[in-house]
């Protein structure tokens, strides 16, 4: 048989307008998930940049500076990103509060109409647009071995 997988086929009586559905909401929580790398980037970077201003002062210091250094070191080291935050209790109140809730909804959304099954729509896109029997077409990794 040519085509996906059964982790990947839709279950019988499941309408287009589910499949549909269900891919939207595969796709809302692929941007959540995108949204999530970029704040776990700021995350990362805004640490960097904190540890860069540290030697930023010593080195200020070291050039003979020490009023300016002190300044810097009292006033933006270690200062919070937001009021009371920074970037790891951000991307934890994040994870906490909408990420969670999210990937727990969309499971129970595949969970309860299609038993689970993820990429119900991608699968179906797949299948339509692949040229069955060409090479770097098949529908599975084990096609056609």
């Amino acid at each position: 048989m040519s085509g996906p997988d059964a982790a990947h086929q839709r279950p019988a009586g499941v309408s287009d307008a589910t499949v549909n559905a269900l891919g939207k909401l595969s796709e809302a929580l692929e941007a959540v998930e995108v949204a999530r790398g970029f704040l776990y980037s700021f995350h990362r970077l805004s640490g960097t940049a904190d540890l860069t201003l540290g030697d930023a002062v010593s080195e200020l210091r070291e050039a003979g500076h020490a009023d300016l250094a002190d300044r810097i070191e009292r006033e933006l080291v270690g200062r919070n990103v937001i009021e009371g935050r920074w970037t790891f209790q951000i991307v934890e109140a994040y994870d906490d509060t909408y990420y969670s809730a999210f990937k727990e909804l969309e499971a129970a959304a595949r969970d309860e109409l299609v038993g689970g099954r993820r990429h119900l729509y991608e699968a179906e896109m797949k299948e339509g647009r692949r040229t069955h029997g060409r090479e770097h077409h098949a529908a599975t990794p084990d096609e056609g071995s």
